[in-house]
């Protein structure tokens, strides 16, 4: 009885963090010009980075905090663990089994993002308009909003030119920041499993795998790596 009541509170974990959700592209049209955007890995964690005037277009308030800067570098984490000044078990433990919410972290780049992340792993992918719509809509959704409609800023970031924002969902060890890349993936057309890319290992051994697979006449994802 006890080993179901633990899988029925698993599931009801699991089942109540499943957000923020995959968004899906559009169909494209015959001519369709070519946008760069890039993973990142951070050891444990990866973010994804997108040019700040398009993301600018689904969040102007980002345009309001950040006033210079090509390139916003955004993450989606655990909202104790992520804005942690002391990383503990406790905050570890709380994140996986009973986090209290989600935060995003943006920040602005002032340099290219290879230049910016040039001790890092980072993945360039080439993707169309529909898909990078598809995916800034991702990740606007991804921030709570107050009853304005306005992002929620929470406290300074934790490099750089950066800010906390309150974010959708709940964080847990089937739903992570790895998981939410992947969510993001999903939503700029690439074929890859939500599901099962909990760490940042298996989020870049993905980009590392595919990288030759895609190519510009298809027009899905292009994928080239920089180590």
């Amino acid at each position: 009885m006890k080993r179901y009541c633990v899988l029925l509170s698993v599931l009801l974990i699991t089942g109540c963090s499943g957000l923020p959700n995959v968004s899906i592209p559009s169909s494209e049209p015959e001519e369709s010009s070519f946008n760069q955007v890039y993973i990142v890995s951070h050891g444990w964690h990866t973010g994804i980075v997108v040019p700040a005037k398009r993301m600018d277009i689904y969040l102007p308030q980002l345009a309001e905090r950040f006033s210079h800067g090509n390139w916003y570098e955004i993450g989606w984490g655990d909202k104790g663990f992520y804005q942690a000044q002391e990383v503990t078990t406790g905050l570890t433990l709380q994140a996986m089994f009973w986090s209290t919410g989600a935060v995003m972290h943006v920040v602005s780049l002032p340099i290219d993002p290879e230049r910016y992340f040039s001790e890092s792993d980072i993945f360039s992918v080439e993707i169309t308009d529909n898909q990078l719509n598809s995916l800034v809509a991702f990740i606007a959704d991804s921030f709570n909003r107050d009853e304005q409609g306005d992002v929620i800023r929470l406290k300074r970031g934790i490099y750089g030119n950066s800010e906390f924002y309150d974010g959708v969902g709940r964080y847990s060890m089937f739903n992570t920041c790895n998981n939410w890349t992947a969510k993001g993936l999903k939503s700029a057309g690439m074929d890859i499993s939500t599901t099962f890319k909990m760490t940042s290992g298996s989020v870049m051994d993905y980009l590392k795998t595919h990288q030759t697979e895609y190519r510009k006449s298809d027009l899905v994802p292009k994928i080239c790596v920089t180590q």
